[in-house]
């Protein structure tokens, strides 16, 4: 249980992100600690939807404004992205926007609307700044409070703060995705266009379930 809810909460997380690839900083941790107080009540008001489909709308709208979908996509299959021709580059970078905004909606995001989290603290880090916060669940009602410590790393970018990692127990949100699709490329033996298909399918899948959920609410 508790594995599946760090799975949701790193997916909503992203969905606030903004990875930029631009030279940083200096960031005043006060900033940051506005930023993340701030960016956090946006998520949170927005999972309070009740229309599922209005929320998903929602969801989506955010995950276009603050993901840089490119910068994250291209990190996540690292070393690979040079094997990849241009078009196989531009496909790629469809595919994987088109995939991360199916799959977060698989999960039940209901529940959310009981997650609750306060800021703990921000600590400089050369020109970073690390804002450290305590994230509370409520799945069920009447069920035991589950805790997890977050860590989101932030910089600024051209006058803006932005999201570069989110750390849950340790484990970083993009290296948890480069795991994931080194593991798929290399099950393939590096065929970029078989990995492309198969990423393809799986985004398709999970279009399939969001569609037949909505039909059953």
């Amino acid at each position: 249980m508790k594995s599946n809810l760090f799975l949701q909460v790193i997916i909503a997380i992203l969905m606030l992100c903004d990875f930029s690839v631009v030279r940083a900083e200096t960031l005043n941790t006060d900033k940051a600690l506005e930023w993340a107080e701030d960016k956090g009540r946006l998520l949170l008001n927005t999972f309070q939807e009740q229309d599922t489909e209005l929320r998903n709308r929602k969801l989506d709208d955010l995950f276009e404004e603050y993901v840089d979908v490119p910068y994250v996509a291209k990190f996540v299959v690292g070393r690979y992205w040079k094997e990849m021709d241009e078009p196989q580059r531009q496909e790629y970078l469809d595919i994987f926007k088109r995939y991360v905004k199916a799959v977060y909606k698989t999960f039940p995001l209901g529940f959310l609307s009981r997650i609750s989290y306060e800021v703990t603290g921000a600590v400089p880090d050369k020109n970073f700044v690390v804002v450290n916060a305590l994230i509370r669940i409520n799945a069920e009602e009447n069920a035991p409070i589950q805790e997890f410590l977050v860590a989101f790393r932030l910089r600024k970018n051209n006058g803006k703060i932005k999201l570069v990692d989110v750390k849950v127990a340790e484990s970083s949100l993009l290296l948890s995705y480069r795991g994931k699709f080194y593991e798929m490329i290399s099950s393939l033996d590096g065929e970029i266009s078989w990995f492309l298909e198969d990423l393809t399918a799986m985004s398709i899948s999970a279009e399939k379930i969001n569609q037949r959920n909505l039909r059953e609410i």
